[in-house]
């Protein structure tokens, strides 16, 4: 496929290079939470799906295109609905939690800890040991006592001996101390492990997988030690490895100075660090080339006139106030154009006296560059311009109605009669030079009145004073007949 220089230009664009960075690490935490989650098989055909769409557009398949184009909406409000949970811990891990327990002073705690789990492993006696990650555990766990003390050997062994009311429990270690013992934790709903593990072990899964903590177990049955992390179960055999295993968990939540040692190479995270990256650059060139997409639009443009001209000159008569553009260019720029149409400029200040067509060429528009300008209806506009004078215009009254019935005007008065103008000089225009009144109704005057009137003029004429005066107007009346006189009737002649 051949580029074109804007989508060129649009690819390599830092925006377009910021789009890749945020959508990338979205979909690597989408992918780190669905693996965790244990839900990651739905994931792939999410991505395979994708990828079968990416392909439909680039080889044109128009029955696949019309699938996805109908059933993308729906199915994403179903996916939202579906992997809720999900979504949640996406944007719960998206904000950074620091720790609020005391830091460890030193190393001896975690070995602690894992002599305690060797010695359990060895005498059979299940056990749960939390490490709280970043992510608090206040919603996923549940139950428990309050205990608040300095973990020891004796301490630990107690609590989970089989006697113990705490012992089917977990135990909650913050800093240097345990919290709390006997606490609840939610169980899995993935299919990660086998029916053959117990409750203990579905415990610790969903504990895992659903936050960043560190769950130390030691089955009963087996007489094993197991570390869950990150949705995830790791075997250990050996007090060493567990006791650097939860080195490496406070380091990583920043709850032990981390020391210094070489970098490793975590190939599953390196994988979906690629697969989000490819899917960013594929979806924003799948996009990018769809805006790119040359269309055409008609829209309705506003006509906008400039108030000076070069010979003080003023334009006179009717005047277009919009016209219907026919405009060719790329999606996204006719998009932003019908939500915002370009205004049609006529520079008057080109024009001289008299009657005159002016053609609307792109000259008069302001459009991006890459919209192309196809036709104007109207193509040209017919504008007269006209020198200013000064004139003195009589002012006349705007009667509207009738009087009431018996009632005849007598005579109408303007005061001030006349007022002087600055307006253009047209010739043989009776319209142009009428000055009226605001209306004035008759059908409410009953006897001689006398009313203050504003003026009403065309625009192109303005008063020499700067502002129009105020008008009254004297209006007197008259009966037909006056009432009560009626004509005597002659006597009668005998």
């Amino acid at each position: 496929m051949e580029l074109s220089p804007t989508l060129f230009e649009a690819i390599f664009s830092w925006r377009t290079l910021l789009d890749i960075v945020l959508i990338s690490t979205g979909l690597f935490y989408l992918q780190r939470t669905f693996w965790r989650l244990g839900t990651w098989k739905i994931m792939d055909g999410i991505f395979i799906a994708f990828f079968v769409f990416i392909a439909a557009n680039l080889l044109d398949l128009q029955g696949i295109e019309w699938i996805y184009s109908n059933v993308s909406h729906v199915a994403l409000i179903g996916l939202i609905v579906i992997f809720q949970p999900e979504l949640r811990k996406v944007l719960e891990g998206t904000v950074w939690v620091s720790p609020s327990t005391r830091q460890p002073e030193d190393g001896r705690l975690p070995m602690l800890i894992a002599d305690c789990l060797n010695a359990m492993a060895k005498k059979h006696c299940g056990a749960l040991i939390v490490y709280p990650g970043r992510e608090p555990l206040g919603e996923k766990i549940s139950g428990g006592f309050l205990l608040n003390a300095i973990p020891s050997y004796p301490l630990i062994l107690s609590i989970f001996d089989p006697s113990s009311p705490g012992h089917d429990g977990a135990i909650i270690i913050e800093g240097e101390r345990i919290t709390r013992f006997g606490v609840r934790l939610p169980m899995s709903n993935s299919s990660r492990l086998a029916n053959t593990y117990g409750t203990r072990h579905h415990a610790a899964m969903g504990l895992a997988e659903q936050t960043d903590a560190l769950i130390l177990l030691v089955s009963e049955e087996r007489g094993q030690a197991s570390v869950f992390y990150n949705g995830q179960m790791l075997s250990v055999d050996s007090a060493e490895e567990i006791s650097a295993l939860i080195v490496d968990h406070l380091q990583s939540v920043g709850q032990m100075r981390k020391k210094k040692k070489s970098w490793t190479i975590n190939r599953v995270a390196l994988v979906q660090v690629a697969v989000s990256l490819m899917v960013a650059v594929a979806f924003l060139f799948l996009v990018l080339d769809k805006t790119q997409d040359t269309v055409e639009r008609s829209l309705v443009a506003a006509v906008d006139y400039t108030s000076a001209t070069a010979d003080g000159s003023v334009l006179v008569g009717d005047k277009a106030t919009e016209v219907k553009l026919h405009l060719s260019g790329p999606l996204t720029e006719m998009a932003t154009l019908t939500q915002n149409p370009p205004h049609v400029v006529i520079d008057l200040r080109t024009i001289n006296q008299g009657s005159h067509s002016v053609l609307i060429t792109s000259d008069n528009l302001s459009l991006p560059k890459n919209v192309t300008l196809l036709d104007v209806s109207p193509a040209q506009l017919d504008l007269t311009l006209a020198p200013m004078e000064e004139k003195s215009l009589p002012i006349t009254p705007q009667l509207v109605g009738k009087l009431p019935a018996g009632l005849k005007l007598k005579r109408v008065m303007v005061n001030p009669e006349a007022v002087q103008v600055s307006m253009p000089k047209v010739k043989n225009d009776r319209d142009m030079e009428k000055i009226l009144t605001t209306p004035i109704y008759l059908d409410s005057i009953t006897t001689d009145s006398r009313i203050f009137c504003g003026i009403i003029a065309r625009p192109s004429i303005q008063p020499i004073a700067k502002r129009w005066p105020d008008v009254e107007v004297s209006i007197e009346v008259e009966w037909k007949q006056p009432p009560g006189n009626v004509a005597e009737k002659s006597p009668d002649k005998n």
